[in-house]
């Protein structure tokens, strides 16, 4: 796609900032960690494990109007549903396996994320620039294994923390107390023609004048954006026993032992227009993003609670054998190779963070909610043990007469009739329920002041299913899944016995809860013929090769494009990934925000 890059840089209202100006966005929460990079390899598995964080709506594949239909934000301003990612690091033991490094701060390894610095770097009076619609970018080079010694390379480093040592262009082979910091700073120069090439780097350029942090832009590439720079902190010093003498054991997950392959993606999800407003008077020097008044924010739980479930079954965390994607150790100096025959993975159906009970127990999972010590949200009775698992506590309130289940902090089970609004998952909101339960660690049962909710099946019985690459969630009878209505306090009475009758408890869920919409789009297909189609940059638009091939009489195989090779003249899930498109009916509408009331 082009634009005249003249009329965008009258056309933006610029910025003329003091040249130490920023603002520092945390991003306390990691939205997901798989092999999806839907910038350098849309529509498909990557080729190795990334660490996403921000916007709900990531996907194999993605366009800013996905991005910005996004429900949450792991990050922490609201008008920014952009993803940033960078690859996982790993480190190898002793004994031989292999287990992801947490970042410091989380050693559960379930929260981590990362900080985002967007600094105003003007050069004597240049205007900055929003990023526009559609723009992603990439910085770094995951198969570089040497110091080549350019500003992109320069842009790469690693600070160790507590060492007294300078930073470096590649991973220190000394131990950091106070853990290793990976950064990697992004190309701020335009060119004001392209959002996307195929290279994803063409289209921007470091400034000129040899500082890859500052400087004037060069004459091709000449609208100045504003800067951002990523920070990951990992906790590399909880692995200080595992060195071969003195040799770092870490590796980032495209097999890279050196860190000048560390690199990073950014893919726009902004308001624009707050962006810029932003750009333009959040000029203060204290990196304090509290002091930015063109942006309003999430709350650290709020960002931890914006989560995505996995859609490639395989382990990426864990004891692991070898790094997911087959790479091999590589330490240079030579690029690494291509891997080759490795199996291949495949995208698939979202892999919730929930026991299917709908079947076997008459019981559906409502999602994620909140708990109160003071105020329960289940007081009706309770269960403690260290076997605990999902069933254990829905058999318990099922026996009790319950018709709520509620598990809690790995091991605590509650009962109740009736579920608050306020305490009721979120829609389209996965939750913060990653503590693993303690009789099944492949289940999961809430966390810390955060319940994973099952309830007794009435006329339905459906799973609350967030769906990835997009943000969405599957229909549900539960009250977050249901349709907007004026915000008001539940007037259902909490009960603290078991006395209420099951089709009591079944007329307090629907008494409490909203009327679901009845009307919904139908379920769009997921596979790698569908991601092809919808790619955002594949050379015919999904809505202009759908409008024609729905409308032409031959549906058959030598109807599909040879572009689309993935769909392998495959001519019914073309047709029903463009009836999805074509649905002319509009999806309920939804809260803007996570703390918005229905």
């Amino acid at each position: 796609m082009h634009i005249n890059s003249l009329a965008f840089a009258l056309g933006l209202v610029g910025s003329i900032a003091p040249a130490d100006a920023f603002f520092r966005m945390s991003c306390p929460g990691r939205l997901v960690r798989e092999r999806l990079d839907p910038i350098v390899s849309p529509g498909a598995v990557s080729g190795h494990v990334h660490t996403i964080s921000g916007g709900s709506a990531f996907g194999p594949s993605m366009t800013f109007q996905q991005a910005r239909a996004a429900k949450c934000s792991s990050c922490e301003i609201k008008e920014d549903m952009s993803n940033y990612w960078t690859p996982q690091l790993y480190v190898k033991k002793k004994d031989g396996t292999i287990t992801t490094v947490p970042v410091a701060g989380d050693g559960s390894d379930t929260n981590g994320g990362m900080t985002v610095y967007y600094l105003q770097r003007g050069n004597n009076g240049e205007k900055l620039h929003a990023f526009p619609e559609g723009f992603r970018m990439v910085a770094g080079d995951p198969s570089k294994r040497n110091f080549t010694g350019g500003l992109d390379a320069k842009a790469i480093s690693f600070a160790c923390l507590g060492a007294n040592k300078d930073e470096t262009n590649e991973m220190p082979n000394y131990n950091c107390p106070g853990g290793l910091r990976a950064q990697v700073f992004f190309p701020a120069c335009w060119n004001g023609k392209e959002f996307n090439p195929s290279d994803h780097k063409a289209h921007v350029s470091y400034p000129a004048g040899g500082q890859f942090n500052s400087g004037p832009c060069p004459a091709d590439y000449p609208i100045h954006l504003i800067s951002i720079f990523y920070e990951v902190l990992y906790d590399t010093n909880k692995f200080k026993d595992e060195w071969t003498g003195n040799q770092h054991p870490f590796v980032f997950a495209q097999g890279d032992t050196t860190g000048y392959g560390y690199h990073g993606d950014f893919l726009n999800g902004w308001d624009v227009k707050v962006l810029q407003n932003a750009v333009d008077t959040c000029t203060d020097d204290s990196g304090s993003v509290s002091k930015c008044g063109a942006v309003t924010m999430y709350t650290a739980a709020e960002c931890n609670a914006c989560k995505l479930p996995t859609l490639i079954d395989e382990q990426v965390d864990g004891s692991l054998k070898a790094l997911p994607g087959c790479n091999p150790f590589t330490g240079g100096p030579g690029p690494a190779p291509a891997v080759a025959n490795c199996p291949a993975a495949t995208i698939g159906a979202p892999k919730g963070n929930f026991v299917d009970l709908t079947t076997t127990k008459k019981w559906e999972y409502t999602g994620c909610g909140k708990d109160n010590l003071n105020d329960r949200t289940f007081p009706g009775t309770r269960l403690s043990t260290d076997d605990m698992t999902v069933e254990k506590c829905v058999d318990h309130c099922s026996a009790g007469g319950f018709s709520y289940a509620g598990l809690e902090y790995g091991r605590e089970c509650y009962c109740g009739n009736t579920l608050k609004e306020a305490n009721a998952p979120k829609d389209g909101i996965m939750g913060a329920c990653t503590m693993k339960c303690s009789g099944n660690d492949k289940q999961f049962c809430g966390a810390g002041a955060a319940l994973s909710i099952y309830h007794k099946c009435g006329n339905t019985c459906k799973n609350n299913q967030i769906g990835g690459g997009g943000g969405g969630n599957a229909p549900s009878p539960a009250p977050s899944s249901a349709a907007p209505q004026p915000s008001k306090q539940a007037t259902s009475t909490e009960v603290s016995s078991p006395s209420s009758t099951a089709a009591q408890a079944t007329s307090a869920k629907s008494t409490s809860a909203p009327t679901p919409t009845p009307i919904k789009a139908p379920d769009c297909p997921r596979n790698n013929c569908v991601n092809q189609i919808f790619n955002p940059t594949a050379s015919v638009s999904a809505s202009a090769f759908c409008a024609t091939y729905t409308k032409t009489v031959n549906t058959n195989a030598s109807a599909i494009p040879t572009y689309l090779n993935n769909c392998k003249s495959n001519s019914a899930s073309v047709s029903s990934a463009c009836s999805c498109l074509l649905y002319p009916t509009a999806p309920p509408k939804v809260r803007r925000h996570a703390r918005d009331v229905l």
